[in-house]
């Protein structure tokens, strides 16, 4: 798989300033990569062979089960079939042991093709995060003004800062990263609040005020559990 997919300018993530941007990065790289194998690249002999070794999460099947291409999807599943079959249930040999294959089974129940180019940009790209902070004022300037970080990746920068950047920036680091969840924290419990109680009688009526609490149950559930 061509590396330059998955390269993503850091400014295209954090200028826009809406929503996580850890999460947005995300997305990006997994709306490129699920293009990018129900395009020609299917054809390509080395995603195939990675696609057939690797298969696909449930997440991402249904996902490119969206896709309008769904003979791309027909061609990776029987050659992905047929490694499974040969790793899986083919006896290769009179010493073959049964924990072997066991094994085999393992690992083409817990390995997704998406997942892995996944990680391995998210890998390059927090290096690259932190260098721009270590780095850049305008660049911590403009990582403080993001609207949020949700839970899970705001554990995640933290705990990669810890063995990834300057001990003497870990700190500011931290706290930056605990002020965008945590504001964002505070924000959610008064919106997730007020829902809860429009459904009080004496809140409701023609003119009732919602306030931003409409989508705040989507919202919770997103930060606490990111966008994966």
């Amino acid at each position: 798989m061509r590396e330059s997919i998955l390269t993503v300018p850091i400014s295209e993530i954090f200028e826009p300033k809406c929503g996580c941007p850890i999460c947005t990065m995300r997305e990006i790289l997994e709306k490129r990569t699920i293009e990018y194998i129900m395009g020609a690249a299917m054809m390509e002999p080395d995603v195939r062979m990675e696609t057939n070794r690797l298969g696909f999460c449930r997440n991402h099947y249904d996902k490119m089960l969206k896709q309008k291409n769904r003979l791309s999807l027909a061609l990776m599943l029987q050659t992905h079939l047929e490694t499974v079959k040969k790793d899986v249930f083919t006896k290769k040999g009179l010493f073959e042991s049964k924990s072997k294959r066991q094994r085999a089974m393992s690992a083409h129940n817990s390995s997704c093709f998406v997942c892995s180019k996944i990680d391995w940009a998210m890998d390059r790209l927090m290096v690259t995060v932190f260098d721009m902070y270590e780095n850049s004022k305008d660049f911590r300037q403009l990582f403080s003004e993001q609207p949020l970080l949700c839970l899970p990746d705001c554990e995640m920068l933290i705990n990669l800062a810890a063995v990834n950047m300057d001990k003497k920036i870990v700190p500011d680091f931290t706290d930056a990263c605990r002020k965008l969840a945590g504001n964002y924290c505070a924000e959610l419990y008064d919106d997730v609040s007020h829902f809860c109680s429009m459904f009080d009688y004496r809140n409701s009526g023609e003119d009732a005020d919602w306030g931003n609490s409409k989508d705040s149950i989507e919202r919770a559930i997103n930060y606490l559990t990111s966008k994966q």
